[in-house]
């Protein structure tokens, strides 16, 4: 079915596509600079219709205004499968979200799960303030953005909030790397204090040939909850190439009807990795701690080539 066109994202000027600077980019696309001088914009996507957030030509977001349960983006429509398995169809859930982005996650729990709470930490402000002017949240929308660092920041949301979540996202990249101290197994424990005993966290993993970073990403994950499983395409899995990966853990056993359901969702060619597949793919690697952590590896230019 097709969509409804979309009006296009709120601009204080010109909504037209006119000039092109020299990064490629229109010159009205509504843009600002971060606190570390990268551009963040929001512009039309050229792919499946909506709207892209870029931070320094490094695609972060997707967003479909007329419909965010439109997903572009493969690792997030993984995330999405998991979501959509917890607790009963459309019933509300607690969420923390560690990085906004242009919010895809929470709007999609907004769409599909209508009264969810849902609490969302940033570190730019300038960036949430262009998503806010150009990609507003539906009215009535639940979903609370404070701004700070994603790990300082956690320790401070309301005690209230602990044991409380039904999902914990940590999406959170610098550009295209995920800073060294949101990778570590005492940021993990800081993150699974919220979750209730049945609840889940997501991870955003980024990684390469090898796959040396994921499989410490999810050693780390493994030495905090007994329950992960990871969701990846086929060859990204294998570390044919780079691409995302998403672990999912909990405190408590993960459905075991939840495997064939995470495979059928797609995108496909879907692979979902438990139990001893997942003890082998960590082997051998080491937890990462505040000590020795190191932020996730920069790809090329040529991986956002599409």
């Amino acid at each position: 079915m097709a969509r409804a066109r979309q009006t296009g994202p709120r601009t204080r000027g010109s909504a037209q596509h006119g000039a092109v600077r020299a990064d490629g980019a229109a010159a009205s696309d509504p843009s600002t600079r971060l606190s570390d001088g990268t551009l963040a914009r929001v512009a039309p996507s050229a792919f499946g219709g909506g709207w892209e957030l870029d931070v320094d030509g490094t695609p972060q977001s997707h967003v479909d205004l007329d419909d965010p349960t439109h997903l572009h983006f493969e690792y997030v429509a993984r995330m999405a499968a998991v979501i959509d398995r917890l607790r009963m169809p459309g019933q509300p859930l607690t969420a923390i979200h560690l990085g906004a982005g242009a919010l895809t996650i929470p709007r999609y729990i907004q769409a599909t799960r209508p009264g969810s709470r849902q609490q969302v930490i940033e570190l730019e402000s300038a960036l949430w303030d262009l998503v806010r002017e150009n990609l507003p949240l539906p009215r009535g929308a639940s979903i609370r953005v404070r701004i700070g660092d994603a790990r300082d920041t956690l320790r401070r949301l309301p005690a209230g909030l602990v044991g409380t979540a039904d999902l914990v996202v940590s999406d959170v990249y610098s550009g295209a790397q995920t800073p060294a101290h949101l990778t570590t197994v005492e940021f993990f424990t800081e993150a699974a204090r919220f979750l209730a005993p049945d609840g889940v966290l997501l991870v955003n993993v980024a990684d390469g040939a090898g796959l040396a970073f994921a499989r410490r990403q999810v050693a780390t994950v493994k030495a905090v909850f007994e329950h992960v499983i990871v969701l990846a395409e086929v060859q990204t899995l294998k570390g044919r190439r780079f691409g995302n990966l998403v672990i999912a853990a909990s405190p408590t056993a993960l459905p075991t009807e939840w495997l064939p359901r995470l495979m059928a969702a797609g995108p496909h060619p879907a692979k979902v990795a438990e139990g001893r597949e997942i003890d082998d793919f960590a082997r051998g690697a080491r937890v990462a701690t505040d000590a020795d952590s190191t932020p996730s590896p920069k790809p090329s230019a040529s991986v956002f080539d599409r």
